[in-house]
């Protein structure tokens, strides 16, 4: 028999949550929450694209719910998330969920397009199974974040130094880097860096990292 590896008991036994399908409820709350750390606030709205799985079973799996209780700050296991639609009302969060009948990568996917007065961002998560997730796309740009460690993701322009200079922000803040991936669209075009902290909180601000030049956006992501 093939040896597994574990990163905790959750993968063995399965996440605490409310409901029913620890991919279609608790996997769905985790994707709406990265989705609302990485957009930094609650949306005024949001377009939920469902596929596949999703598609077919989102009401009778709680997965609309759990989106919905995801993208207003809940975890899994939160009283609330079987009342997320009324909440989301009650406050004026306007979520609509749309299944579409294309074929992805994965079965469980969403694509959940928030919008708060003129920004908007897309956010594309996958549910992996045992609650785990992955972020797959942001802003149609692909990307491989899985939510379990805070996160620093950034998009520039590729080009000489960019790592260093990243590197060198970051020592001057006295952040540690637990991992660092980097892609690009090709070369000198878009690219990005998921940079994984051994922190568990980040208690500076960033701005100088948006100062550099070449820098599109960063954005911090909480676990």
């Amino acid at each position: 028999m093939a040896k597994q590896n574990y990163k905790s008991v959750f993968d063995i036994i399965g996440p605490v949550m409310a409901g029913p399908s620890s991919s279609h409820t608790a996997g769905a709350a985790r994707i709406g929450k990265i989705a609302r750390n990485i957009f930094s606030a609650t949306p005024e709205s949001a377009n939920v694209y469902l596929y596949e799985s999703f598609a077919d079973t989102y009401r009778g799996h709680g997965t609309d719910v759990a989106l919905a209780a995801g993208l207003m700050g809940m975890e899994p296991d939160d009283d609330r998330l079987h009342e997320s639609l009324l909440i989301a009302q009650e406050i004026g969060f306007d979520i609509r969920f749309i299944p579409l009948a294309e074929k992805v990568d994965h079965p469980n996917t969403a694509k959940i397009v928030m919008r708060s007065g003129d920004r908007k961002m897309s956010v594309v998560g996958v549910s992996i199974g045992g609650g785990n997730i992955k972020v797959v796309a942001i802003n149609d740009i692909a990307v491989d974040i899985d939510g379990g460690t805070p996160t620093i993701l950034i998009f520039h322009i590729d080009c000489p130094g960019m790592i260093a200079n990243v590197a060198r922000v970051l020592s001057d803040l006295h952040i540690n880097i637990g991992s660092m991936k980097v892609d690009r669209e090709e070369k000198g075009k878009r690219a990005y860096m998921v940079i994984e902290l051994d922190q568990d909180e980040l208690h500076t601000s960033l701005q100088s990292l948006r100062e550099l030049d070449n820098i599109l956006e960063v954005l911090y992501i909480r676990k």
